[in-house]
């Protein structure tokens, strides 16, 4: 394998490990927000225009995810 694809692995790999952990800490959304983007990199270099579309609208969900997730475990005085 050549390192364009390892890094497309492993960041497949973050991004399924992340999501399948995002219950658990609100960190795991944003990780899984730039493993996305990782993802929509890798498509992007290996020249796949639509998985690389759809992995951009991925990350972009997942990174408002975690901005709504974060700013709703606040304390009130911390707004």
């Amino acid at each position: 394998m050549s390192g364009v694809e390892w890094f497309g692995f492993a960041a497949v790999i973050v991004m399924v490990s992340a999501y399948a952990m995002e219950d658990r800490r609100q960190s795991m959304v944003l990780l899984f927000a730039v493993s996305c983007l990782a993802a929509a990199t890798y498509a992007a270099l290996i020249r796949s225009w639509p998985f690389a579309a759809v992995e951009m609208i991925w990350s972009f969900i997942a990174f408002r995810r975690w901005l709504v997730r974060r700013s709703s475990r606040m304390a009130p005085n911390e707004r």
